[in-house]
């Protein structure tokens, strides 16, 4: 089968925009599967970068890039991202982007109920983007969301959001929020479900099928990561949806075995944004140094979508070798690997110590996963640039080891590695879509 899932396995931003622009240049469509506008992939190519957050990856070369069935989706958000997609010259069109009619429609109101409750929540704030995610998946696990299927049917429209207002006008009300009347959440649809119409279809499970059926190369395009997952990250400091590869079946509509082969994405050390826990987190000069882009202070880790600080450290073997479990990766891709060039020593997190035992996982307790002792090994570090190198065998010696030796730890073989935010600066040890 030549399908690609692609999942970051450890907390997001491990640079999954590059590595799904390099694999949609070989894949025929893309389909998201789960999150919404609050993750988002940078892509350079040339002199240019684009900036996604809804879109797939794929509309970058004008293919065929649907946004699945798992998708929790702000009309008024992609609506602006199609608009900047437009600016620089890339065509979106309903020929190449599809919205699946089961996908749930995020609402200013969710937006207003994320604010007001992180503001809420001051210092316990769990650090959401404030994009009306969590709210958004809420209503839809309590089965009063409104889909884009609803906004075609103006009298069950209707009826749908009276059942919305009834949950959310007394929380608005706790919070100090205006009550909304029906018309208030009714108006602004009816004025946007026009410019989308044309890329909303049914049955696009049943389009996805059958392009596997007919040997197409199906990219499936995850957002956040592993460690964010809501049933297997570090809850509750996680993202409102399932990030794990399993994902693929439930929100694109095609059978567990259609997903493929299993890419994971690994940054070379560890960032976080956010709250929640953190083992290797850095809160000396190093982890600024990581935080900068390393010496060349290319890839500055700043998030693509809000512009938060990301939290750095080494990289953690422990968490990606559970994300690698927990999804079944058939090999990984280590990005930002030229991050560390000029570091004298660099260290990976081989094991944890938690009340003087060693464990070898990311405890479920929050308590626990806070107290986390991490256990290093060092590794010797390379002055030599890595920077824009495309051939394995003009890497440093140093650096060749380091990955050798994360590649032992995580239990998982390399198959690509990223050397810089460029598309082609990629090192190919084997094609995911190949063999």
């Amino acid at each position: 089968m030549s399908n690609v899932t692609v999942v970051g396995t450890q907390w997001g931003d491990e640079g999954k925009g590059k590595v799904i622009d390099w694999l949609s240049t070989r894949a025929d469509m893309a389909v998201r599967f789960q999150g919404g506008n609050n993750a988002g992939h940078t892509i350079a190519v040339g002199d240019k970068t684009y900036k996604t957050a809804l879109l797939p990856s794929t509309v970058v070369q004008g293919k065929l890039s649907i946004i699945g069935n798992g998708v929790v989706v702000d009309p008024w958000a992609l609506l602006d991202e199609i608009a900047r997609a437009r600016s620089v010259g890339l065509s979106v069109t309903p020929e190449n982007l599809v919205i699946s009619e089961a996908a749930t429609v995020v609402l200013p109101l969710h937006r207003e109920l994320d604010l007001a409750r992180e503001a809420r929540a001051g210092d316990k704030k769990i650090g959401t983007t404030g994009r009306g995610i969590g709210p958004a998946y809420e209503d839809k696990a309590g089965r009063r969301a409104i889909r884009y299927a609803d906004l075609a049917d103006p009298a069950a429209l209707s009826d749908r959001v009276e059942r919305l207002l009834a949950h959310h006008n007394p929380l608005r009300v706790d919070l100090g929020l205006q009550v909304l009347a029906a018309e208030d959440v009714l108006a602004p649809l009816s004025e946007v479900y026009p410019l989308l119409a044309p890329h909303i279809q049914p049955v696009v499970w049943r389009r996805i099928n059958n392009a596997i059926a007919n040997g197409r190369r199906v990219l499936f395009e995850g957002a956040q990561a592993a460690m964010l997952d809501v049933d297997h990250g570090t809850y509750p400091y996680t993202t409102s949806s399932n990030t794990v590869s399993g994902q693929v079946s439930a929100g694109a509509g095609v059978p567990v075995q259609a997903m493929g082969r299993v890419l994971g994405i690994v940054k070379a050390y560890t960032t976080r944004v956010g709250a929640g826990p953190f083992p290797t987190e850095l809160f000396d000069e190093t982890g600024e140094r990581l935080t900068r882009g390393g010496a060349g202070g290319l890839g500055a880790e700043f998030g693509t979508n809000t512009g938060r600080k990301r939290r750095c450290g080494w990289f953690d073997a422990v968490l990606v070798r559970q994300s690698v479990e927990l999804n079944g990766v058939s090999g990984i891709v280590l990005t930002k690997l030229d991050v560390l060039d000029g570091f004298p020593s660099v260290k990976i997190c081989t094991g944890y110590e938690l009340d003087g035992e060693s464990i070898d996982y990311l405890p479920a307790r929050l308590c626990d996963a806070q107290s986390l002792v991490p256990i290093y090994e060092e590794c010797e570090g390379w002055t030599e640039s890595s920077q824009g190198i495309r051939d394995w065998e003009q890497l440093p010696e140093a650096a060749k080891r380091y990955v050798r030796r994360i590649e032992t730890l995580v239990g998982a073989p390399l198959f690509l590695l990223g050397t810089s935010p460029q598309r082609d600066d990629t090192i190919v040890l084997k094609d995911p879509f190949e063999g």
